[in-house]
């Protein structure tokens, strides 16, 4: 090859290069997994510290080498890289940052990250098996954290005794404030009711959030100084209505009874201790009953649940109906719940 022909090769490769890193115009969208537009997205290409934001439209326009890498990111969402390769559109889908939103806790009348929150803060989120074996939202309470302490009396339909770290006076009230969706409840009891808790169906329960201590009362005033009790309950899901139906059923009975005297064992304790002659001996019937069975009983509950959820264009809406029929294992306790 002579060397005209090497300087005509030469300069064709030198005419190449620029080619191959050449500056192209790309546009396009920038959307979530629903397909709706994010706003102030920041598409920004790698390497370099100029970029641009998103529209109103979630649309965005940008400068960038044909081999060159966009690196899109939003709040709440995984950073994406995306190759150009040449293309002068590219339509993005962000995927959500499941971390970054489960460190969200609801306090009070908003929102505020669970490692900025200066109280103590205890999140439950009910499973499907204990929804439906529970009576009422209280139910999900016993045993769920460290320092509440739930009890109750054995009648379904009566409110139990919730404590927080314990009581915090001997004669004013020691209850916790409920706060149902954001609107607390009276905790005197309320009429046709007295547990506030059982009015919501524990299958209709989406996360309890427990405030502890008595930074709580700088929301909800001096009615949370023993503590608040959040209820969040279910909201309709985007996508396709989804249609739920759940039925239990569940016998109650006495797991153990009290070892206890006979009557004639009691007769004999009391003529050994006081004697045959004695005022307390003379009280003493032939009667035998074991008050323990004859107040006892073994019962068949049951409750059910029918619930729709979906998103009827960008409304989500949930509907749900549930009803209860828990007969208690104390006679004449029971109670009939239709939410």
């Amino acid at each position: 090859m002579t060397r005209k022909a090497w300087l005509v090769a030469f300069m064709v490769l030198c005419a190449a290069f620029p080619a191959l890193a050449q500056t192209i115009t790309v546009k396009g969208s920038v959307v979530d997994k629903e397909g709706e537009p994010l706003i102030g997205a920041s598409v920004v290409v790698k390497g370099e510290t100029l970029g641009t934001a998103t529209d109103f439209d979630g649309l965005f326009t940008i400068s960038a080498p044909s081999d060159g890498t966009l690196v899109v990111s939003y709040v709440g969402y995984e950073t994406q890289e995306v190759p150009v390769n040449g293309r002068t559109e590219i339509n993005i889908t962000l995927a959500d940052n499941s971390v970054l939103l489960g460190e969200v806790v609801a306090i009070g009348y908003g929102v505020v990250k669970k490692s900025d929150a200066t109280g103590s803060v205890a999140t439950i989120k009910p499973s499907e098996i204990e929804a439906g074996l529970a009576t009422s939202a209280q139910d999900l309470l016993v045993g769920a954290s460290p320092g509440v302490v739930v009890t109750t009396s054995g009648n379904p339909s009566e409110g139990g005794n919730i404590q927080i770290r314990g009581g915090a006076s001997l004669a004013a009230s020691n209850a916790p404030l409920i706060v149902i969706d954001g609107v607390p409840m009276d905790t005197k009891g309320i009429t046709g009711s007295s547990n506030p808790l059982a009015l919501v169906s524990p299958e209709n329960v989406e996360s309890m959030t427990i405030l502890k201590d008595a930074s709580a009362t700088a929301i909800y005033g001096s009615r949370a100084s023993n503590g608040v009790i959040i209820i969040t309950t279910k909201t309709g899901s985007k996508g396709k209505p989804q249609i739920n139906f759940t039925m239990n059923g569940y016998v109650n009975t006495t797991r153990k009874y009290l070892d206890m005297m006979s009557a004639s064992q009691f007769s004999n304790f009391i003529a050994d201790e006081y004697g045959v002659e004695s005022d307390q001996y003379g009280q003493i019937r032939d009667y035998d009953t074991d008050w323990q069975k004859a107040l006892t009983r073994t019962t068949f509950s049951s409750d059910y649940s029918l619930s729709v959820g979906g998103t009827a264009k960008w409304l989500p809406y949930r509907v749900a109906v549930s009803y209860t029929d828990n007969n208690g294992i104390v006679k004449n306790t029971d109670m009939d719940r239709v939410s």
